[in-house]
């Protein structure tokens, strides 16, 4: 059985060290901002995340792009030169291009390696959902899963990874077209918090709204009781936009709440952060459906 790297994109949010101790194959997102380009990296090696979001809340406009069929190509290329195999798990279809670049580049890389497995997946998730698919993908992996099996798994495993987030202000997303004019009229709302999800075809929904902070991330655990399958048996990622205290209560809630054993806590990187904006706090765990 041939040997196979999982390669994902930076919008997982997973740690640097995450990554690295997986074997992952992470290609950065890139951001603009005041006049300058930055690579998405998970370790924030261009701009540090902290850094990133000050300049957000100052009101600095940012802007991102995708990653591209040549970004995809030089990356995938490397590693079917040694003989390997990849599994390209990517950012939702829903709010990226990313996806469509990695098909067009196995595509075109099939030709040239024939005896080769080019395997592309359409997560349909979004920042630690993605991450979470991607680290269940790479424990299957190392449990001695084939490519095709573990590309299984990920297709049958991507629609219960569940999404839950509260943003501070939904007019980041609606200036990102991430969300309509009118469900951004949830955010403009006083002490109205906006609770979301992402739905089946990985696009970002809001559900309802709460009175106040602490309600909503309490509505991020009562979302999880509702829907989650054998909370004491999983592992649970919070990422969060420069709040963290805010992302280590909810984590608390649902070990006490849950009896949930291990709870995963990052950042929400700049190209997903530029959307959802600083505050953003979001839950991912398995669930019997979206």
């Amino acid at each position: 059985m041939r040997d196979f790297v999982i390669m994902t994109d930076s919008c997982c949010d997973l740690s640097d060290r995450t990554a690295r101790e997986l074997g992952l194959e992470v290609l950065p997102l890139v951001f603009h901002l005041k006049g300058t380009d930055y690579a998405n990296y998970l370790d924030g090696r261009e701009i540090s995340f902290p850094d990133f979001y000050a300049q957000v809340r100052s009101g600095e406009n940012v802007t991102t792009a995708a990653v591209n069929v040549g970004q995809f190509e030089a990356a995938m290329r490397p590693i079917l030169e040694s003989g390997r195999d990849v599994l390209s798990i990517s950012f939702s279809s829903a709010l990226s291009t990313t996806y469509q670049s990695s098909v067009i580049a196995a595509e075109g890389l099939r030709s040239e390696f024939p005896d080769a497995k080019i395997l592309t997946v359409d997560s349909l998730c979004a920042s630690l959902g993605q991450g979470l698919l991607v680290w269940l993908c790479a424990k299957e992996k190392q449990a001695g899963r084939s490519i095709d099996e573990v590309c299984a798994y990920a297709e049958e495993t991507k629609g219960r990874v569940c999404h839950w987030f509260t943003v501070d202000d939904l007019n980041h997303l609606k200036r990102g077209g991430r969300v309509s004019a009118a469900a951004a009229l949830f955010g403009t709302m006083l002490s109205v918090k906006p609770v979301l999800h992402v739905d089946d075809e990985g696009r970002l929904i809001p559900m309802s709204k709460v009175r106040g902070r602490k309600s909503s991330l309490l509505a991020l655990v009562d979302a999880m009781e509702k829907t989650a399958v054998d909370p004491a048996g999983q592992t649970v990622f919070i990422s969060h936009g420069d709040c963290e205290e805010d992302a280590r209560f909810v984590g608390d809630e649902i070990r006490r709440r849950l009896g949930v054993p291990e709870v995963r806590i990052n950042y929400i990187g700049p190209v997903v952060g530029s959307h959802a904006g600083p505050g953003t706090v979001a839950l991912f765990f398995l669930g019997n459906k979206r």
